[in-house]
């Protein structure tokens, strides 16, 4: 960190963004965030800044002591934006780099965000780890089982502060869900159900190719996906349903129900899993991602299922998303609106008996993703990765998973899971751990 008179411009505090957290969920309570001494200041540049990128960066800017000094993207009307934006904030325009790598030369910055799409991460974390910046990385941590496995490697040799950003595990709500699942209340848990269902998500239309925008490096956006004419669906947002760049909603969604889901279960790898799904939906769209798909995993003693679907609110429980627990004795459901307890129980003599007592809706309270990021700036500060609340290895576990699903689906196979050795009892799924590189860009060895 550097030390600066300069008095930060943001007058939100700790106490409104509602971080009096406590519980299992967090490894370290941050009701008794210390932050920082008088003058010291993190300094902190983004690389990609349109969407979750700004989100993350927003959400640390409100924190005391923070301040963003620079913003690297391949897209020059989005670095003007988000330059104005960081200086209606700050009081302090940062500094463009359209080269990442330029950015991270920059050793005035103590962190970076990462909020490029998915088939960047891993470059982007590595070279950041490699110059010596803390790094808050965007969801799912890669495209990737290879690659989640390399930035696994890269944190540990480099022993940085890595958050990744599934801000579910910093809400109060999912603290307190987790903790009465752990409880044993529900009984035995045989089903663990995850959803997302999203009805905004309309069918992808069909686009031409065509040039880049104007001040796009197109060349730079692609990195180490394969060569491709450049066109608008491809390019910002939707990029994610495509399987050079992302892995649609099983990945986009996934991460946060499912590790959720694992945490609380005390899970990391199933025995094994299955898919099946499909553009079942919108079958002649641009969109190569399912927009249907049911995923079953399989653990030692318990089933956990994920399923989306697009073009569709009415999800499970009246929920659009969520996580189900689903035991003898009640079904604990819990999403970003809340949890409740749903009993169980027997009818003697015309009187239903719960097994288990109801508790209705219980709302969560304050901002996750502000928590989030306060956790993250109070790891660094303590230079104790213990304290986050969604470090690397678990934003791994989840994005793993999540990738298995996937490759379940593309093989259409019940595929079976070796935790030691790290692979499939499969060679076509074995080949979809791997990641391909294009266009010269290598996979980094660590």
């Amino acid at each position: 960190m550097k030390n600066s008179r300069r008095k930060f411009l943001q007058q939100t505090t700790l106490a409104t963004a509602g971080l009096s957290l406590s519980g299992s969920l967090l490894a370290n309570p941050l009701s008794g965030f210390s932050g920082f001494g008088a003058n010291d200041q993190i300094n902190f540049g983004v690389i990609g800044c349109k969407g979750m990128g700004w989100s993350n960066m927003q959400a640390h800017l409100k924190l005391p002591n923070v301040t963003c000094i620079a913003l690297a993207d391949i897209d020059q009307r989005v670095l003007d934006e988000r330059t104005k934006n960081v200086k209606d904030i700050t009081g302090k325009a940062p500094k463009q780099y359209k080269d990442y790598r330029k950015m991270l030369e920059n050793k005035d910055i103590d962190a970076v965000i990462i909020g490029t799409p998915d088939h960047w991460h891993c470059l982007n974390l590595v070279h950041a780890l490699e110059a010596g910046k803390h790094v808050y990385v965007e969801k799912p941590l890669a495209n990737s089982i290879e690659e989640c496995n390399t930035m696994l490697k890269a944190a540990k040799k480099y022993n940085k502060i890595v958050q990744v950003g599934q801000w579910q595990r910093s809400g109060t709500h999912y603290d307190d869900a987790i903790k009465y699942v752990k409880s044993g209340k529900l009984g035995n848990i045989r089903l663990v159900k995850c959803w997302a269902y999203i009805g905004w998500k309309d069918r992808l239309p069909h686009k031409p190719n065509s040039t880049p925008p104007p001040g796009v490096n197109y060349k730079m956006w692609l990195g180490p996906a394969p060569e491709r004419p450049f066109n608008e669906n491809r390019f910002h947002f939707t990029f994610r349903w495509f399987w050079d760049y992302a892995g649609g909603l099983m990945t986009d969604w996934g991460v946060h129900e499912i590790d959720i889901a694992l945490y609380a279960m005390n899970a990391k790898a199933p025995k094994s899993v299955l898919a099946s799904g499909g553009k079942l939906a919108y079958p002649k769209d641009a969109a190569e991602t399912p927009d249907t798909l049911q995923t079953v995993y399989e653990f030692d003693d318990f089933n956990l299922l994920w399923e989306h679907a697009v073009g569709i609110d009415g999800g499970n429980y009246g929920r659009n998303e969520g996580i189900a627990f689903i035991g003898n004795n009640g079904t604990l459901v819990v999403n970003r609106g809340g949890w409740e307890i749903i009993p169980e129980g027997d009818n003697i003599e015309g009187e239903f008996i719960p097994k288990v007592e109801e508790i209705t809706l219980q709302k969560p309270e304050g901002n996750a993703l502000e928590k989030h990021a306060a956790n993250f700036v109070e790891a660094i500060n303590t230079n104790d990765s213990s304290k986050l609340n969604c470090g690397i290895e678990t934003g791994s576990i989840a994005a793993i998973n999540a990738h298995m699903g996937n490759i379940a689906y593309k093989t259409g196979k019940k595929l079976y899971w070796d935790s030691e050795k790290e692979k499939f009892d499969d060679d076509e799924a074995n080949k979809l751990l791997k990641a391909n590189y294009h266009n010269g860009w290598e996979l980094p060895k660590i």
